[in-house]
């Protein structure tokens, strides 16, 4: 039983859980910006290749 309550008690791991929930939550931060931001540099592309393209000086 004593052996049962130091398991219990013993919270090493929890660090490493948590690290780990931490790196998760940034990893999935940072993808979705990487894919706003292709999708934003991906507009201002097509935006200037249309202005480019129609050579009439408003865009």
């Amino acid at each position: 039983m004593t052996f049962l309550k130091s398991l219990w008690a013993d919270q090493s791991g929890a660090s490493a859980a948590e690290y780990a929930l931490i790196l998760a939550i940034v990893g999935t931060g940072i993808a979705l910006a990487a894919f706003q931001l292709g999708g934003a540099i991906s507009g201002a592309m097509n935006r200037a290749k249309n202005c480019i393209s129609t050579a009439n000086g408003v865009c």
